[in-house]
């Protein structure tokens, strides 16, 4: 349940709902298996598994959902080869090349028939409403995945008024800055980055396991180059990478904080995930302000109060 990435959504008014009438909405989209025919199926499942008996999870104000997705494994190669043999039939036996909507036809008829024999394959996607903060925060690399789940959200729940959270600062110039000069209090760089240069963004360079601070690295940032993506940590408690859309990824879990939860006797799993996702909440609750206060603060310009 540890998140390894995380997208934090600022909500532009006060959430209000309560985790019970949550709960209530999100029955409605329970996760059910592909059918025969479906290529994917989307809904909510229990995010303490079989541990669990409710749609919702909720520790210290803040409410955990878990969505899953289930798409049914048809590769391309394997249509395309049954197309082939079914095309060369009609070659030997009627005599005949078949056209493109024809082939298009058959095409339709073999994924059909395929389907239901095609094995199936599930993720999960995990998120948080901490209404106190007034954050949503998921657990994904990228934004477009994230608005799967939050489309799923928006039409359980009636609305979802969120944005992406905005530093004053831009990031990519602030990540620059800091290579050139230091690291933002509380925070080190790691020993990974990526360069582009400014006026061919297309020209990119990766460095891993290097000093930052050599002088072969700022030489490219003094020829015109930023940095795009820097690998930091949050004192002894978080390592992670941050790009210039202020997405944290590869989210690592300090040796403190995990000998923290392990500390902390439970009897089954589900007192470990409500353990787990107390201190990583309570974790977020105070890095999320601190990464942002090394951007300049959060831009608030377009919430509500």
């Amino acid at each position: 349940m540890w998140f390894k990435n995380l997208l934090i959504y600022r909500f532009t008014r006060p959430f209000e709902m309560t985790p019970e009438q949550i709960q209530e909405k999100l029955v409605a989209r329970e996760f059910a298996p592909c059918g025969s025919q479906e290529l994917f199926s989307l809904g909510w499942v229990r995010p303490l598994g079989q541990q669990g008996s409710e749609l919702v999870h909720v520790t210290n104000g803040c409410v955990m959902v878990c969505a899953q997705r289930q798409e049914k494994v048809l590769p391309a190669a394997v249509v395309k080869e049954a197309l082939e043999e079914k095309v060369q039939m009609l070659r030997e036996d009627e005599d005949r090349n078949p056209g493109r909507k024809e082939r298009l036809e058959m095409k339709e008829e073999l994924v059909f028939e395929m389907l239901p024999k095609a094995f199936a394959k599930s993720r999960k996607q995990y998120a948080y409403i901490d209404p106190t903060n007034g954050w949503l925060i998921v657990d994904s690399a990228t934004h477009k995945r994230a608005e799967e789940l939050m489309v799923l959200l928006r039409e359980c729940l009636g609305s979802l008024p969120v944005i992406p959270v905005v530093a004053k600062n831009t990031v990519h110039h602030s990540m620059t800055d800091w290579l050139k000069t230091h690291a933002p209090e509380g925070f080190s760089l790691g020993g990974e980055c990526e360069l582009i240069d400014a006026a061919d963004e297309s020209a990119v360079i990766r460095c891993k396991n290097q000093n930052l601070a050599s002088p072969e690295i700022l030489s490219h940032v003094e020829g015109g180059m930023f940095v795009s993506k820097l690998a930091m940590q949050w004192g002894e408690r978080l390592e992670f990478v941050l790009d210039d859309q202020l997405t944290i990824k590869r989210l690592r879990f300090g040796d403190l904080i995990m000998e923290k939860a392990d500390d902390i006797h439970t009897d089954s799993a589900a007192e470990q995930f409500d353990v787990d996702f107390s201190i990583m909440s309570a974790e977020f609750a105070q890095f999320i302000p601190a990464i942002l206060g090394a951007l300049g603060g959060e831009d608030l310009s377009d919430v509500d109060g």
